[in-house]
């Protein structure tokens, strides 16, 4: 079961995409998929309004806002991102009062400027204040490097996101936000009597597509984060570089079917059984059995299943007492080269201090085998 080396350069070869960096996990298991440079900065263009409406929707959630209240349209949200400005709007018009439930469609399914600027200034003050809470809400979440300076994800200094952070970042709209994530799927919306359609290509694609967002910048390219919903099976994916829209809706489809068709779900380990053991100084018994929280699955490649390799690791040796149920360390999988899963272990077992003379065995042996390591 346990390998002292994975296989390399297996990871890349199952799959190639032209986009110049890609991320996609299976959102059940926590399976990464496929990775190509995940940890590049990249700056997020309209991807950045992913965060923006995680802040509404943690507000909705938690009461501080309402579907029915009203944001007023500033002179700035009307210049900046109304008709005017060239980019994509809900065509908002100067100083009217607008629903949020209607804003947070304009964003969403329109990419709307102005719908974004006119949250932002609602919530925040301005829509600086509220690139500020963005970031501090990014690292609430776990995200280390994405870093906001607008609402919009309009160029500007020093924003950046990458492929591995927004699938993190919509795997956790998707769980946390049920009852919201639904726009993510909406096929159009009409406001000032005007009709505008999705700009996610994947969701007309009949592949089981329900979310997220495209973008665009020169520096960049095309960029999309994706979600597909088939055959038991949920997957999100981020990729950016593309050189055209056609390319960027191409690329997508391509890699969400290949995830859906390329894997097959395989069981690691039962509920409550036992993974593997962790080396135990000082107690009654020299290891500890590990197991997880649950059952351990994970999605295998059909055609490289031999190349899966599973390892547990812990800074140990563990030192007793041992309570039950502490978390010891990980067990992570590996698909040739590539760390597809990583989940916790914890003691199967209450272990207590051994007796004088085993601890002092104990001493011994750690310090012959730690003068060697």
């Amino acid at each position: 079961m346990f390998a002292s080396q994975p296989d390399k350069a297996v990871a890349q070869d199952l799959f190639e995409t032209k986009a110049r960096t890609a991320y996609m996990i299976d959102a059940e298991t926590g399976t990464l998929l496929f990775s190509k440079d995940p940890d590049a900065p990249i700056p997020p263009a309209s991807l950045a309004k992913i965060m923006t409406m995680e802040l509404v929707f943690s507000a909705l959630k938690s009461g501080q806002l309402t579907l029915e209240d009203e944001f007023r349209v500033s002179e700035n949200a009307w210049r900046t991102g109304g008709a005017m400005s060239g980019g994509s709007t809900m065509f908002a018009e100067l100083g009217s009062s607008i629903r949020l439930e209607d804003l947070i469609q304009g964003v969403i399914v329109q990419s709307a400027n102005d719908g974004c600027i006119i949250i932002a200034e609602g919530i925040a003050g301005s829509e600086e204040n509220f690139a500020r809470l963005m970031t501090e809400r990014a690292r609430a979440l776990g995200l280390e490097k994405s870093t906001f300076k607008n609402a919009t994800g309009l160029p500007a200094e020093g924003q950046v996101v990458t492929a591995r952070e927004l699938v993190q970042l919509a795997l956790h709209m998707w769980r946390e936000y049920p009852d919201f994530y639904k726009y993510y799927s909406q096929l159009d919306f009409t406001w000032n009597k005007i009709l505008q359609r999705n700009r996610n290509p994947l969701l007309r694609m009949d592949i089981g597509a329900d979310g997220m967002k495209t973008g665009f910048t020169e520096e960049s390219g095309y960029g999309i984060v994706g979600s597909v919903n088939r055959d038991g099976k949920r997957l999100f994916m981020a990729m950016s570089g593309m050189a055209s829209d056609r390319e960027r809706a191409e690329e997508a489809r391509r890699m969400l079917e290949w995830g859906l068709r390329a894997f097959e779900r395989n069981e690691l380990f039962s509920e409550g059984e036992i993974v593997g053991e962790a080396k135990l100084y000082g107690g009654t018994k020299s290891s500890l059995a590990l197991r997880a929280d649950g059952p351990v699955s994970i999605f295998v490649p059909v055609a490289n299943r031999d190349r899966l390799v599973a390892r547990i690791v812990y800074e140990g040796p563990v030192e007793a007492p041992v309570e039950e149920g502490a978390r010891i360390g990980e067990l992570r999988v590996w698909i040739g080269d590539m760390l597809s899963q990583q989940t916790p272990v914890y003691a199967a077992e209450t272990v207590g201090v051994g007796k004088i003379h085993q601890r002092a065995l104990d001493a011994i042996e750690e310090l012959l085998v730690g003068w060697m390591r």
